[in-house]
Formats: structure tokens, sequence, C-alpha cells
């Protein structure tokens, strides 16, 4: 079958094959989750099995087709210019979507992989440059001294903190943040956070722009809606609500599960973070609360011991304003280092 198959240039580690038994017999001493990985993929069956990251409820296992992992791969591929020989540095564990489809790009593609430990500092013992790697926000944060020996970065996992984008404005690889969830096969939009290679002028997309053959559009819920045959057969609901610009740009505003409706105003939790990123360094987040007055109270949430923050550097509407400011230790996480937010919040009122 074709999807047995793999790109006659690509390299792991250095190492070219000859064939998939010789690949396998490769894996099999070098890492046993991805070893286990590829006899999936290698298998006669049409379709892998994988886990969603549980951020917004409970993993769950999907079935996707072999054919359209392999189209997301070429779209990547496509859209960032990552042809054959291209080198890249895989620091995602594997275990979930992200990381899997770094091994599938360069097997379709026929990319250099160099497969590393996924940990906090990825690039903290590298010396050697690469064309393409994918982080998660904490990743990039602790890679900023090296980054520069990453050529273009996609950054997914979590959202991208305005103190973290201004820093991405001094660093000469090109960064994009990504759109997408396991039901998409990762990312099916980008948008830019830094500046153009070469230039020293300031830059960044406001809107997220779809990869290629993938369509937008908004539901009663001015939540996206996202058609991607090459991916997907169905058409793939979310409850992300976004301004839309066009059937192929988009502003993401935020989760409708996580709206507050606090006085009969609806308020956005990803907005007033995006506002509190900028004087608050430990990890936090606001929800709501009920309230017997306004129905739902707007909160903060903040992890670490017990600080002084001056909400009023933040620039709210007075909507805006948190009503209570709590501490909390460590936050609930999943195991890709997600906040499970509905059960941190539980975690300060069930003490």
């Amino acid at each position: 079958m074709e999807q047995n198959k793999f790109h006659k240039e690509f390299k792991l580690n250095n190492n070219s094959f000859a064939s998939v038994d010789e690949l396998q017999a490769f894996t099999r001493n070098f890492s046993d989750e991805i070893h286990q990985f590829l006899e999936a993929w290698f298998s006669d069956d049409d379709a892998i099995i994988v886990n969603t990251s549980g951020s917004t409820g409970k993993p769950k296992p999907i079935s996707l087709k072999k054919e359209f992992v392999k189209n997301s791969a070429k779209a990547t591929g496509l859209y960032f210019d990552l042809q054959a020989n291209t080198t890249a540095l895989l620091c995602l564990p594997t275990a979930y979507i992200a990381g899997k489809l770094m091994l599938i790009r360069a097997l379709t593609l026929g990319w250099h992989l160099d497969v590393i430990d996924a940990n906090s500092n990825p690039l903290e013992t590298i010396d050697k440059k690469y064309d393409f790697s994918a982080m998660v926000p904490l990743q990039v944060e602790n890679s900023l001294s090296k980054l520069n020996l990453i050529q273009k970065l996609i950054i997914g996992g979590g959202v991208v903190s305005n103190s973290l984008q201004e820093k991405l404005q001094e660093i000469s690889t090109e960064v994009f943040a990504t759109y997408g969830m396991t039901e998409t096969i990762t990312h099916i939009a980008v948008k830019r956070l830094n500046n153009f290679r070469g230039s020293k002028k300031a830059y960044k997309d406001e809107f997220y722009q779809t990869l290629p053959n993938v369509t937008i559009y908004i539901d009663e819920r001015n939540c996206l809606v996202i058609a991607a045959p090459k991916v997907s057969e169905k058409l793939v609901v979310t409850n992300d609500v976004v301004n839309l610009i066009s059937d192929t740009e988009f502003e993401w505003l935020g989760r409708f599960d996580n709206v507050i409706n606090s006085g009969g105003i609806k308020l956005h939790p990803e907005k007033i973070e995006e506002k509190l990123s900028k004087i608050i360094t430990n990890r936090f987040f606001v929800t709501g609360i009920p309230d017997e007055k306004l129905g739902e109270k707007l909160v903060l949430i903040v992890e670490g011991n017990q600080q002084e923050i001056n909400i009023d550097l933040a620039q709210f509407s007075k909507f805006e304003i948190p009503k209570e400011i709590y501490f909390l230790n460590n936050f609930v996480e999943t195991e890709s280092a997600k906040i499970q937010r509905k059960k941190t919040v539980a975690k300060i009122f069930t003490k």
C-alpha cells in the first residue's frame, strides 16, 4: 500500500534506511514509543488511532485515515516551502499528535529528522542549525537565546503571551502560531508572530490564515466551522468563537465554553488574559464562578505564592476587572502539560 512507503531522502538522526524493516529495526532500539507508532503506521490498516490532549475535555481516542494524515503533512510542506532534505528537529512528545505529525512529515516529505528528548529547554545542548521545528510556548520561552538555530518555527499547545511575542520580535527565526486540533490532524491555520527575516521592522499578523484546501465559516454561535476535505470527511464544528475575515482568514476570540456571562455582559477570558499577560509572569487564567447577583463573577487565578498585582496596569474596561484574585501553588494539568481549568477551580473551592 502506498502509505506503507516512505520518501527515499528520509533520515532519522543521520541514519538512512533502505526498507521499512530496516527502519523498524533501528527504532526498536532507539525509542519504544516511536517504534510502536511506526508499527501502526506501516501496518495494513488504513487508519491510526491517536488520543486527544484532554485540554478541553476528557482525552479520547480518535481514528485518523492515513491518507488524511499524509495530506496534512503535504499541506504543511507546501505552505512553508519545506521540501525534501529539509532539516527538522523533533522535540515534542511522540505520544501526542503534534509529535507524531513531525515524524509523518519527515517520512512523507523526505526530511532529515533529528529526535531529542522532549523537555522544557530543548535547545540547551544543541548547536546544529535546522530548517524547521515545532515547540510549545514554554519551550520557546526557554530557548530564546538559541532560537536563531531554527529557521522556521511553529508554536502550538497553548496561547503565546504578549510578553513572549515581544521577545520574538528580536529573533531572526520566522515564528508562527498554529490553530488546530487532533480532529483536524494538528494545525489547519497559522499566523505570523514576528518580524520578517532580514527586516528590523516589527511585524505580526492579526489573523490566522488557513492552509491549502481549507475553508471556514461560522455557525449561529459565531464559532468556527472548518471544511477541510483533504484531512476530514466531515465538517469540524468547533467551540472557538472567531471574527471571520474571509473564507480563509479569521481572528480567534476565545472558547465558547469559556465565555463568562456576568450581569448580562459576555466576557471572553482569553482576551482578558491577553491583557493580564503584560503584568503577570506566573501562569494564570480567569474564569467565572457562581454569583447570586451577577450570575457569574469574574475571578483571576494565579499559580504560585500570593503577590501584589496592580490590575490598573492592564488597562481594562470596567467589566473586565476581576472581582477576586486567588493563588494556588500548582495548577492541575493534562499529561501534555496543558492547564485543566475546571479541575483547578475545583481544587480551590473544595478545600
